[in-house]
């Protein structure tokens, strides 16, 4: 069925939704392969969807929908990420021809800021997404310094929107103690089950990639970058090697930091960006996965990995709790200690049954995670934004097959506060 939304006594039509991204598709992450799944969703149901973005000419992937391209500049220590800055009239006026029912945000940077206040002055609701603790990179970078005044500026922008969908129920209350006001929801993230899967494991793939089929494979998958926790896996796999544990290394991925992971990872098959296929197969091949980033809001990778039946070996982190329970599908350990994720996997590698047990487990949780629930639970929230706004007069009706709850599956509430602060 098609959402509509009624311009008058007569004249529905579909409702429409702006959404501003800091990076929809000229990288491959999973905050924007989500917001690409999500796009493909809201217009399967006949939302229509218009994105902002900056863009590059050499994309990762095509753009799911119609986007449009906001000028930026690259980031000087990133080169791979642009920064949009703010909004130019061309782009404010297209907004304005498109008449957006809601606005979503993704990123609380120049672009979003600018949105939000034109949000404020068509008088629309504006929905926000968090996809990333963006001030914990900046301790990756020699830019800690400037941490406490990042986490201003966001919680700012956060407080100044309708609507905050986190990732996390423990992301969720974070924001309630900072204090955000905007009524926060939960968007997880899902997996596609069949794709990534145990079925796929491929022993013809390890032999290709000279790897021994005795020794158990330890995975990096995801953006080479250092905020990554690259310099603790290297650690950690430099410490198994004193030990002579038996294992070999795969790194699945690609990213700026790929040389200096490669010179400190001399014995490692690097496969390179893979995709389809290629990437369930490479993934469900391996046995552990090694996962020593704090900062990520849930990881995408996580859920892969869990899926493909590895046994995971992770940051014990607000996001990861999330999904694992150390001990019962995982193995958690301190973020910055490789002796500690040394240890966790020396004793995964010496004993296969616990290692195929954690993998067991790690496969059956990922299966509540289906994406089809998971985005008509963002449908649920634009829907409460709507109705929110009609009933101080801006008369916005959803209809869909998801109109069925006022609590639709995977959707917590969270409110800070009943009013809205500018």
């Amino acid at each position: 069925m098609t959402v509509e939304t009624p311009r008058g006594p007569d004249t529905p039509r579909p409702l429409r939704v702006a959404l501003f991204s800091g990076n929809y598709n000229y990288t491959a992450d999973g905050a924007n392969m989500s917001l690409n799944r999500l796009v493909d969703h809201l217009q399967g149901k006949g939302v229509q969807v218009r994105v902002y973005s900056p863009t590059s000419p050499h994309p990762a992937f095509p753009p799911v929908g119609e986007l449009v391209s906001v000028p930026s500049i690259a980031l000087p220590r990133r080169s791979d990420y642009r920064l949009a800055l703010g909004m130019p009239p061309t782009v404010r006026r297209d907004v304005r021809a498109f008449e957006p029912d809601l606005i979503h945000l993704s990123a609380p940077d120049l672009l979003g800021a600018a949105a939000r206040r034109l949000a404020r002055s068509m008088g629309v609701p504006v929905v926000a997404s968090v996809h990333t603790h963006f001030d914990s990179y900046l301790d990756y970078y020699a830019l800690g310094w400037l941490r406490p005044w990042v986490r201003r500026r966001v919680h700012a922008f956060y407080r100044a929107c309708d609507y905050v969908l986190a990732p996390t129920a423990a992301i969720a209350e974070q924001l309630r103690i900072e204090s955000v006001p905007a009524r926060v929801r939960i968007w997880s993230r899902g997996v596609d089950t069949q794709r990534f899967s145990p079925a796929h494991r491929c022993q013809e793939w390890r032999r290709a990639q000279g790897l021994d089929p005795e020794r158990p494979v330890i995975a990096f998958l995801g953006r080479i970058v250092m905020e990554k926790g690259l310099a603790v896996f290297v650690e950690t796999i430099r410490r198994l090697e004193r030990t002579g544990a038996p294992m070999q290394v795969v790194v699945i991925g690609d990213g700026p930091a790929r040389d200096w992971f490669a010179q400190r990872l001399p014995g490692a098959v690097f496969t390179g960006f893979l995709d389809g296929d290629a990437l369930s197969t490479a993934l469900a091949s391996a046995d552990i996965l090694l996962n020593p980033s704090c900062t990520e809001t849930l990881g995408n990778v996580n859920l892969e990995a869990m899926a493909s039946g590895l046994a995971l070996v992770c940051a014990d982190a607000p996001n990861t709790r999330a999904l694992m329970r150390d001990g019962a599908n995982a193995r958690l350990c301190p973020g910055a200690e490789p002796r500690a994720f040394c240890q966790a996997i020396e004793a995964l590698i010496a004993d296969p049954a616990e290692r195929a047990r954690l993998g067991r487990e790690a496969r059956e949780q990922s299966l509540a995670y289906r994406w089809g629930e998971i985005m008509d639970a963002v449908v649920d929230v634009y829907q409460e934004a709507l109705a929110g706004r009609r009933a101080v007069g801006a008369r916005h009706v959803l209809r869909g097959p998801w109109s069925r709850s006022k609590d639709p599956p995977q959707v917590a509430s969270h409110e800070a506060a009943e009013t809205l602060a500018e």
